[in-house]
């Protein structure tokens, strides 16, 4: 199977259907973001059959231009947002070099394999969780579980308790599951800087002989 192939089961499914309606409904009638063209991005760039590792965000920037359809990722031309911020300190004080992405734009994580993935994946412009509880969970609740059901050895990066939430989801004794806070500055103080899931994910790819990941 191919993420097109997945995605298209779940397109038929009612829920999907209710919820296109009202996404459709809501590009005409408001901002939303990401480009509707992006929405789906992330399954795009990290091919089902080269994943190695699920970063799960919540729901996508909300800033004008920000968000890319990448789980917090920013377009290079764009301040890069407070988590992000964290994220890129962590992985220097972690690995002790620079991040491959200080611009902000994590697409190359991507097409290594890592699926940058929020469980929610548009959102009103100033409007942070304005499209939760629509049906995208839904979406990315089967997402999470096909991947737990029909792939193995999957680091999953669960950050903030809404993902953290998604372990239910996971069959531990196949996959791989790190949990931290959230990198925003709200929280990232009380146990993301110093968590070392960039260095810890590595050790785990290799002990399973996948090629490790260049942050």
């Amino acid at each position: 199977m191919t993420w097109e192939e997945v995605i298209e089961i779940e397109k038929q499914k009612d829920y999907y259907k209710d919820l296109k309606i009202q996404i459709d409904n809501k590009y005409e009638t408001t901002t939303v973001f990401p480009p509707k063209d992006k929405i789906f991005r992330a399954f795009s760039l990290t091919k089902l059959d080269n994943l190695k590792v699920v970063i799960l965000g919540q729901d996508p920037y909300h800033g004008f231009g920000q968000a890319q359809g990448l789980s917090f990722s920013t377009p290079a031309n764009i301040k890069n947002p407070p988590s992000i911020q964290n994220i890129l300190k962590e992985i220097s004080d972690d690995l002790k070099i620079p991040s491959i992405c200080l611009d902000g734009d994590l697409t190359p994580w991507a097409k290594q394999g890592v699926l940058l993935l929020n469980t929610v994946l548009t959102v009103e412009q100033s409007k942070a969780g304005s499209h939760q509880n629509l049906g995208w969970e839904v979406f990315t609740d089967n997402i999470i579980r096909y991947i737990s059901q029909n792939c193995s050895d999957i680091v999953f990066l669960l950050w903030g308790s809404p993902a953290i939430k998604k372990k239910a989801l996971i069959n531990q004794e196949k996959h791989y599951i790190l949990t931290s806070v959230h990198p925003s500055p709200l929280s990232a103080y009380r146990g993301f800087l110093g968590c070392k899931h960039f260095s810890k994910t590595n050790e785990i790819l290799k002990t399973i002989n996948k090629e490790p990941i260049t942050w």
